[in-house]
């Protein structure tokens, strides 16, 4: 929509400035946070679910906790600064770590023929870390490697590139 001015003349479209003001404008950190965080969570069940059931880590659905955080935050942040990009990174990481630590716990009840909770509750948190830390592989790393990547990359509602420098004659 072009809005007339006085004399009957079209107004000038915003300058590259203002169209930035206008979007940074509409950026809520504030609502980026609980979406972050509700979507690891979502993603953590995915991914511990996939792992369970099929007993394999599959990078598709690394790629999907990270995604899924990123798309979130995109949704309710609208940002274009670092920051949300950086809150993706993280959420996805917990997402991950979460699904993974998850996953571990029900093999080992599992195995033993005990009940989740009762299996967790027993190991507690030093337990817990420590047992779903010495059963972390190098495809572990991979796969938190992707998910935080996903998690940035998505989570920006527009990637503003850097101008090069205008040369003056």
């Amino acid at each position: 929509m072009v809005e007339n001015t006085a004399v009957g003349q079209p107004a000038a479209p915003p300058t590259l400035e203002q169209a930035v003001a206008m979007v940074k404008a509409q950026q809520n950190f504030a609502a980026a946070i609980p979406a972050g965080i509700v979507a690891s969570i979502v993603g953590a069940g995915l991914w511990a679910g996939t792992v369970f059931v099929t007993q394999m880590k599959l990078g598709l659905i690394a790629i999907a906790v990270g995604a899924l955080v990123g798309y979130a935050i995109r949704k309710a942040g609208k940002g274009i600064d670092q920051k949300f990009g950086i809150l993706g990174a993280i959420c996805a990481a917990f997402g991950w770590g979460l699904g993974t630590l998850l996953s571990d716990v029900a093999f080992l009840a599992k195995h033993v023929g005990r009940p989740f909770g009762d299996v967790l509750m027993s190991l507690g948190l030093d337990g817990t870390i420590s047992f779903v830390t010495r059963a972390a592989d190098g495809m572990d790393l991979l796969f938190l490697g992707i998910a935080v990547y996903e998690g940035y990359k998505l989570s920006f509602r527009y990637r503003l590139k850097k101008s090069p420098p205008v040369k003056s004659a």
